[in-house]
């Protein structure tokens, strides 16, 4: 089944509510097909919802201290790691018992076990990373397992990555599509997917509507404009990493100084990804990755991340 057919059944199954279930902003839904509500996302940009990564929160506490914090200073929701040293069955009811939704997983195996290794063996433990993930979201009730696809580099040439990562992402595919659960490829500083057409391309080869796009928006900024990508993915885009770059900060400090700026205060151009945004007809979930911290931290992050979403 091709992607636009998919999407298009998603949207005749949900009787009209946008997206997938999960990036709905006031619901969520696990493999059980439980539905939990909340309230509309906090954010001015509609359709919205706003979450951070777990690893932000550096207040003290249980977990489900933390996401008791998360909600009262107006997160939406929050993305876990998979795997992480926290018990699955707290975690879960964390969420339940604060009405927090987990709205997606981060593969944390991609780097180090990538799927374009030239060793076989290593492109094995990177798959079982990715299911392992695939089966966390299942369990926490999350849409989406995020994913860094394949790294280039001397020893991996890009035609080598392309074709050795789609080969190893084909095999999970059918276990994303059991578990109700869906491939989100993050575009990073990996010297691959280095264009929105490529990210087009490499995503519709699949002719699956199981993968798409987990948009970094900061992440392109060094090369690129995010509301061109943006425009080009169009409705490939499941999710959003929210984060800041100075194209200054990186001339004068480095290459990753460039994150080092507030959100808000860097050259991503928040009108025009707002407008691109709309325009495309997005709505799901945007998560910070940025330095977290404990309240006072988390409370400006929140309001900051409430000004760039602002529509007003």
């Amino acid at each position: 089944m091709d992607r636009r057919h998919f999407l298009g059944m998603l949207g005749a199954a949900s009787g009209g509510v946008a997206g997938f279930a999960g990036t709905v902003p006031g619901f969520t839904m696990g493999a059980s097909s439980r539905v939990t509500t909340r309230s509309p996302s906090r954010t001015s940009m509609p359709g919205i919802s706003k979450a951070v990564k777990y690893d932000m929160v550096h207040a003290e506490g249980s977990v489900r201290d933390k996401f008791m914090l998360l909600s009262e200073l107006g997160f939406d929701g929050v993305e876990m790691g998979s795997p992480n040293d926290l018990v699955q069955e707290e975690v879960v009811a964390a969420s339940h018992a604060v009405g927090l939704p987990i709205h997606g997983v981060v593969d944390m195996v991609h780097w180090n076990k990538t799927l374009s290794d030239p060793d076989p063996a290593i492109r094995e433990e990177g798959l079982e990373g990715l299911r392992i993930a695939l089966n966390d979201a299942a369990a926490y009730g999350a849409s989406t397992v995020l994913l860094v696809p394949a790294v280039v580099q001397e020893n991996v040439s890009y035609d080598d990555a392309w074709r050795r990562s789609q080969a190893e992402i084909r095999k999970a595919l059918p276990e994303a599509r059991s578990l109700g659960v869906r491939i989100a490829i993050e575009n990073v500083w990996n010297n691959f997917l280095m264009s929105p057409l490529e990210f087009v391309r490499y995503i519709d080869e699949f002719e699956s509507g199981w993968i798409g796009a987990y948009f970094d928006i900061g992440n392109v900024v060094t090369f690129g404009w995010p509301e061109h990508w943006i425009r080009i993915l169009g409705d490939r885009i499941l999710k959003l990493d929210v984060k800041e770059f100075s194209r200054q900060k990186r001339n004068e400090e480095g290459m990753y100084a460039g994150f080092r700026v507030p959100l808000g205060e860097g050259d991503v151009n928040w009108s025009a990804v707002r407008k691109h945004l709309a325009d495309i007809g997005f709505t799901g979930w945007a998560t910070a990755e940025i330095p977290g911290g404990g309240r006072e931290r988390l409370e400006e992050i929140a309001r900051r991340m409430d000004q760039v979403l602002s529509s007003s």
